[in-house]
Order: C-alpha cells, then structure tokens, then sequence
C-alpha cells in the first residue's frame, strides 16, 4: 500500500508543473494581446484569476508589464509564480527519491536551476516569447520523461490523477481570460480582430490544429469555447480532464483496492455528467464566467474529498490549493 504522504507528493508534483505550463500559455495570451481601451496592456484580469491582486499591490503597486511578469515567472517569494510552482514540485520530487526515475528527478532540478539564474533581461517584451515557449517546453519534456520512465503502479495513477484535475482547472482558467479581458467591448466579438485572438488562446491550449480537424465552420468564439470545455477527445479540454481524473480514481479505488474516495469519485462523476448535458450555446445564454467559476468549484471540493480520502487532510480554501506536501 502506498504511503499517503508519497500519495500527497505525486499528486502535488504533477499539479504544479502542470500549473507552471499552463501559467505560461495564459501569460503568453495576455503579453501578446491584452490591450485596454487606451492601448495599453491591461494584466489586471490575470492578477484576478489567480486572486493575487491585493498580494501583488503590497509589493508592485502598479501592475505594469514588466511587474506582473516578474511576479509571475522569477519571483520565488510568490508562491503562485512559476519559479514557485516548480520550486515546489522539486521539494516534492525530494520527498519522492525511492519511487520516482533518476531522469525525472534530474530534469526537475536543471529546470528548477535554469529558472533561478533568469535575470531581468529574460523578461524584455523582445525575449518574452522565447521564454514562455522555452518554459511550456520543459514542463511538456517533465510530462514525456514521467510517461517514459515512472513505473505504472499507484504512484503513476495519484500523478495522473493530479495532471488532469489541474489541467481542468487551468483551461478554465484560460477561457475565462479570454472572454473576459481581451475583448471587453461586445461590439468587437466576431470581428476580424477578434477571430485572430481565438486563434491564439488555441494555439496556447496547444488546439489549434485539433480544432481545425474537427470543427466545421472555422474559428468561432463559441466554437473554440466549446471545444475548450465539452470535446471529449482533445487532452486539453475539460470534458476530457475531468472523464480522464475520474476514470483514474475509479482504477485507484477498484484495481489497487485503495479505501475511500467516494465523495471525489461522486464529484468528479456528477462534473463531467453536467459538462456532457450542456451545450456550449447554453452555457454561453446562461453565463460563461459564471459557468466557469463553478466548474473551479467543483474542481476544488473533489480535491478536498481526495485529501481528506487519502492525505490525511482536508484544505479549507482555494488558497490552500497551493500546498506543499
């Protein structure tokens, strides 16, 4: 039987690198196309996402490009940065030496140094991109080498497990982002301009070509909320994130014969009934946003139902999401 503290660790593990790349590609969204009504970059709506606003006025004041930038990629002092992120991963790939690959542990750690060495030079509007890319990049190597080299037992499902329920999360996150900050006029939705940012929030979910396969009728802002949310198929999509976290619980509590998870297997469960009841005109008629932030909701119980069912613990918060085991 695994050890509920090594539990804790991989789940933890792969949720934070898993946020690091996803903070990434909304940071890259927002950096390309983000513009107020004055034409300057607005990075309020990415303070908001992460309910960081007041943490980062006491430090910043001001939340400039360059500022927001640093809190969230270099700076190690902000738990939600993506130094941060990955810094907690390697604490828990510590934890986690008897069980995880030699590769797995030594790319976490030439990541987790390559990111403390980033001067300020790294975050100039010219270099943003590259960075970015350079940081999806290593987090997707993270994923292939664990694929590749951790051995398929419970550790492997509690990783998994881990991946998809913050992958979900994240994609709401970035839709969110989207619709509510990179157009906020109505009169530009379906404009040229605006068909061009939906080709990039694809395109940063790693959809675009899925989309163009799949979708008739080209890029569309419902069409591309849609397939963000509902798809089935797609690895990046909800739907499938919340099928595939669930399939895993059920393989932990049934193969493996591991004790408790009911609740998050029934939370999990009524999620992903409700996301294949709707359509995505429905839920645009009734409230995106307000759509979205329910989903975080959920996602949110069914991870206390897993702490409390197999980490000893319960999180009271959301904030508490940001966990180090």
């Amino acid at each position: 039987m695994l050890l509920a503290r090594y539990a804790e660790s991989i789940f933890w593990l792969a949720r934070y690198v898993e946020r690091a790349e996803s903070l990434a590609r909304i940071l890259d969204v927002n950096a390309t196309f983000a513009r107020d009504r004055c034409g300057a970059q607005d990075w309020l709506p990415v303070l908001h996402l992460n309910a960081d606003e007041a943490r980062f006025t006491a430090i910043y004041g001001t939340p400039t490009p360059e500022a927001v930038l640093h809190f969230y990629v270099t700076d190690h002092t902000n738990p939600t940065s993506i130094a941060g992120a990955i810094a907690s991963a390697r604490e828990n790939a510590r934890a986690l030496r008897p069980l995880i690959s030699t590769e797995m542990w030594a790319q976490l750690n030439v990541f987790h140094k390559w990111l403390g060495e980033l001067g300020p030079a790294a975050l100039l509007p010219g270099n943003t991109p590259r960075l970015l890319n350079r940081i999806k990049e290593a987090c997707q190597t993270h994923t292939g080498i664990t694929d590749g080299t951790l051995h398929r037992d419970q550790v492997s499902y509690f990783y998994r497990l881990g991946r998809f329920v913050e992958r979900a999360d994240q994609t709401t996150r970035l839709i969110d982002l989207k619709y509510h900050a990179l157009l906020p006029s109505p009169t530009d939705v379906g404009s040229t301009v605006d068909i061009g940012q939906w080709n990039v929030v694809l395109r940063s979910a790693a959809a675009h070509h899925a989309y163009l396969r799949i979708v008739p009728g080209g890029v569309t802002p419902a069409g591309v909320a849609g397939f963000l949310l509902l798809h089935l198929h797609f690895p990046r999509a909800v739907a499938f994130c919340v099928s595939e976290a669930n399939r895993v619980l059920g393989i932990l509590r049934s193969r493996h014969g591991l004790p408790g998870g009911a609740a998050a297997a029934e939370s999990l469960g009524a999620l992903h009934a409700s996301l294949g009841a709707l359509t995505i005109d429905e839920i645009i008629a009734s409230g995106l946003h307000e759509f979205l932030d329910q989903v975080q909701s959920r996602l949110i119980a069914a991870t206390n139902d897993l702490s409390a069912a197999f980490f000893g613990r319960m999180l009271q918060t959301p904030s508490q999401t940001q966990h180090q085991a």
